[in-house]
């Protein structure tokens, strides 16, 4: 049905004044000088991103209709500068550029909305800044009273120019270069100076040339090579939520001296290594209030050791937190020495260790820095199929439980097979500083059982073979350092070896019997049945006393008396061999075991053998047959079994 005559020219009337309007509106507004609208525009910018807004320069209006039905006002600036927001004190201005392009939403300025679809920055100068309350220069907002004007950018295009950033939080002072490249991925290139926790940073870069605002839209391009204090990284991936620096996904690449070097980057505490490299996925979520990051799918090596699996780090109150599960096929034995500080001194020169191991020391003298441990709680899954060293170790199915709450780091389980047998400990370090602000509690609960001593040390050179060892040990200490803590600990150590053979050799240069000796070197040695070794050490204040240390064989019994102290590494022990049997040319003297841990001192009871010595040589100018008498050995008769041995000492026993 046709429309009547005069709505069809109500219509008509209508449509003529929605199009031809606008159309005299542009007309008017592109004959203004907008030169003389600068004031007007830079109070109401001003207002709406809280801040100073200023057009020094030349400003031009154009209009772009872009297949609209209202076109849309393309404002060209000259030498524009935007302040940081008036509570934050900072070196420079936000921006300063040479020129600046946007265009407007008409329609939402009614409702005293800014739209831009894109703003276009120049030869610009920027500067990021964030406080160490968490305040940043970029979010424009008021703290106060809201604005009557809202600002909403979509979009923002940068050209040649440089970027400063400043982090009071991360303690990050470091600028880029940025120039614009013609590529398919990536609009400009940078290059980066400065420091990030007191660290040179350098490197390169590329990513997008326009970096959307809105949430949901095509994801900004990043890539960057960068070196911290010796540490590289490497990453390549994008941003999602650039409004909030938020919401990164990419594949990262570490490598460094010392994962412990990565405290300054991260703020995540992880210990000293050999150098490492690792290769995995990154994603990550800077929210307001916590953060949070997962390393998943991640592979590498930590000196010869290969490592694999998954972290995930949060931020929050009271500490971040870091938790996942470390995998390893095979770990190298000398790749744990950082852990302790036991490595070499080269290896801690490279790995920026500030203390050497003394040159007349064994125990490691490099201190713990608790003083990080506070810094962050940890529940971490550590698991090794199998451990090696330069000769083989049997060690296999390591698995630990890596546990720290307020400074204290426990290892609950940590647990491993081992020649044969199993090993089973809990280790808990106490570095909050509550009960000592400058040392670390540390106790210690282990048992091993049913380990094969020819898997545990291989003795080729004399042919040995020995029996199934079972151990227990308790202690506990107080110190900063493994040599402080071994130096200071107390509690006890026991052992027992039952059921195998002993080389005969050892045996009997143990015993100083100078003839089987020799006739075993030419004939060639052989085993010895092994009864026992029970071994019993009480330790109060980082010295070891023995209180029964036997070696029972079918031939031998050998005590030993005396102590180890483990502050000052220095042996005192007294062996005293008794043969069970006839033995010609037997001085059977005391043994005297002293020195230190690295320079031990083995001798002979001088005193002893001159004695025997004296008497062969007055009997040999009386009856040179006789004079062998005085070393023959007639031997102490039968010993204790390994039964009443073991009963002296304790609990253990074999089967325990």
């Amino acid at each position: 049905m046709p429309l009547p005559r005069r709505t069809r020219l109500a219509l008509a009337v209508g449509a003529t004044l929605v199009v031809a309007v606008p159309l005299l509106a542009a007309a008017v507004l592109a004959s203004v000088d907008w030169n003389r609208a600068r004031p007007w525009l830079n109070d109401r910018i001003s207002a709406a991103i809280d801040r100073p807004f200023e057009i020094r320069g030349q400003v031009a209006l154009a209009w772009r209709q872009q297949g609209r039905i209202l076109p849309l006002p393309h404002l060209v600036a000259r030498d524009v500068h935007i302040g940081n927001p008036r509570a934050m004190r900072a070196p420079a201005e936000m921006v300063s550029v040479s020129q600046f392009a946007f265009a407007v939403e008409l329609l939402p300025l009614l409702r005293q909305r800014i739209e831009i679809p894109e703003l276009r920055f120049d030869n610009p100068n920027l500067l990021l800044q964030r406080d160490a309350d968490g305040r940043n220069n970029w979010t424009f907002h008021r703290d106060d009273q809201p604005s009557t004007w809202t600002l909403d950018v979509q979009r923002v295009v940068l050209t040649k120019g440089t970027v400063r950033y400043i982090d009071a939080v991360t303690h990050v002072d470091a600028s880029a270069r940025v120039d614009t490249i013609n590529d398919a991925r990536y609009g400009v290139a940078w290059q980066l100076r400065g420091k990030w926790n007191n660290q040179d940073v350098s490197g390169s870069g590329k990513a997008g040339a326009v970096l959307s605002l809105r949430q949901q839209t095509t994801p900004f391009p990043l890539a960057a090579s960068l070196d911290v204090g010796g540490t590289h990284i490497a990453f390549e991936g994008t941003l999602t939520k650039p409004a909030a620096l938020a919401a990164l996904d990419m594949r990262l690449k570490l490598s460094g001296p010392s994962m412990a070097r990565l405290y300054g980057l991260t703020g995540v505490l992880l210990p000293e290594t050999p150098p490492f490299v690792t290769e995995g996925h990154l994603t990550g979520n800077l929210g307001a209030n916590a953060s949070h990051w997962v390393y998943d799918q991640f592979t590498g090596k930590v000196g010869q050791s290969d490592i694999a699996g998954k972290l995930d780090f949060k931020t929050g109150q009271p500490r971040p937190l870091l938790s996942g599960t470390i995998r390893s096929k095979l770990l190298q034995v000398s790749d744990l020495g950082p852990l302790i500080g036991a490595d070499s001194n080269a290896s801690k020169a490279a790995r920026g260790a500030d203390e050497r191991q003394p040159g007349n020391k064994v125990l490691p003298v490099e201190t713990f820095r608790t003083e990080r441990w506070t810094a962050i709680d940890a529940d971490v899954n550590f698991k090794a199929a199998r451990i090696t060293r330069d000769k083989d170790l049997p060690i296999q199915n390591l698995e630990t439980q890596i546990h720290m709450k307020d400074g204290v780091l426990s290892l609950k389980p940590m647990d491993f097979d081992i020649a044969g047998g199993r090993f089973a400990s809990t280790v808990m370090l106490d570095g909050s500083g509550k009960v000592n602000p400058h040392a670390i509690r540390a106790e210690l609960k282990a048992d091993a059982r049913h380990l094969q001593l020819k898997q545990l040390v291989p003795l080729d050179s004399m042919q040995a073979t020995v029996g199934e060892v079972n151990a227990d040990v308790s202690l506990a200490a107080t110190g900063n350092s493994v040599a402080s803590l071994l130096g200071s600990s107390n509690g006890e150590l026991k052992g027992v070896v039952n059921q195998g053979s002993v080389s005969k050799l050892l045996l009997e240069t143990m015993g100083l019997n100078i003839g089987s000796v020799v006739l075993t070197r030419l004939a060639g040695d052989k085993q010895v049945k092994l009864n026992c070794m029970v071994t019993d050490f009480a330790v109060s204040n980082g010295v070891m006393k023995s209180r029964l240390f036997v070696v029972d064989t079918s031939e031998a019994k050998i005590d030993i008396n005396g102590t180890v102290n483990l502050g000052n590494e220095k042996l005192d022990l007294t062996l005293k061999p008794d043969a069970k049997s006839v033995r010609v040319i037997s001085l059977r003297a005391p043994i005297y075991v002293r020195g230190t841990f690295k320079d031990p001192d083995v001798s002979v009871d001088k005193s002893a053998v001159a004695l025997r010595a004296g008497g062969a040589l007055a009997l040999a100018v009386v009856a040179p047959v006789a004079a062998i008498v005085p070393l023959v050995s007639t031997g102490p008769g039968a010993t204790p079994g390994c039964q009443t041995l073991m009963a002296r000492v304790g609990k253990l026993a074999p089967g325990h």
